[in-house]
């Protein structure tokens, strides 16, 4: 509804699963939205939730969460992973433990994407950034991308340990946005996750043994510490960002 030519609804913000109706009086509200009304979805918007059911989209799951707001499945409906409903294997604590070596190499490869100048990622690091990935990029040194035996990725972590420090920590400020406190919590930290579920079955573990006090939030320390980065590297590197 339209109130003095001005759609009320149009600068009315309303939480993912709702959307914005005007009542007689030209108020906006919030209201759930029909499942049906989310937009076509194809075969790659699938996303599994937390009750283990795949739904067509997003829209569709957190439509389907409001519908049931005020129920214990509505509560505890949530997004758990991109893609569509699989079994996802047990994490041993031998595979949590070696979880680290193989997050770091990718995090490190995934900044040498992002420096390589092309069209698809181009322009996304700012200055500082891109002059820190610059020295890792051009290092001889550096181990380049690969499926690598966890042997070696342990040999080079303890060998070219500078070369991961600046990486883990990029990937803290980039989750670590709303608001920016330099404590991720779980809605934060839930968009990595969810892309990172069906292809490394144990992020759901580490991130919880990265909150050793169960406090809900992690800490730059204790990011740090999950990675294996000393403290003081931590903080330096954050700030020099």
């Amino acid at each position: 509804m339209r109130v003095h030519g001005v759609d009320s609804c149009m600068s009315f913000q309303c939480k993912r699963g709702h959307i914005c109706k005007a009542d007689q009086q030209g108020k906006p509200h919030c209201v759930c939205q029909d499942p049906v009304t989310c937009p076509p979805a194809k075969l790659l918007d699938q996303v599994c939730g937390t009750d283990n059911q795949t739904y067509a989209s997003s829209c569709h799951l957190f439509a389907t969460k409001c519908r049931l707001e005020g129920t214990k499945k509505g509560h505890q409906l949530q997004l758990d992973y991109f893609g569509a409903c699989k079994s996802i294997p047990v994490c041993t604590d031998f595979e949590v433990t070696q979880f680290p070596l193989r997050m770091r190499d990718w995090l490190k490869n995934i900044l040498m994407q992002l420096y390589e100048a092309n069209s698809e990622h181009a322009g996304y690091l700012n200055e500082k950034q891109r002059n820190k990935v610059k020295k890792i990029y051009l290092d001889e040194k550096r181990l380049l991308a690969g499926d690598h035996p966890i042997d070696l990725l342990l040999r080079d972590f303890k060998k070219n340990y500078h070369m991961y420090v600046y990486p883990v920590h990029w990937q803290f400020s980039e989750l670590d946005q709303h608001p920016m406190d330099r404590v991720l919590t779980h809605s934060e930290l839930a968009p990595l996750r969810a892309s990172l579920v069906p292809m490394e079955h144990c992020i759901t573990r580490f991130f919880e043994e990265c909150d050793p006090n169960k406090d809900k939030h992690i800490t730059l320390k204790e990011w740090g510490h999950c990675f294996g980065i000393k403290e003081d590297q931590s903080i330096l590197s954050l700030l020099l960002q």
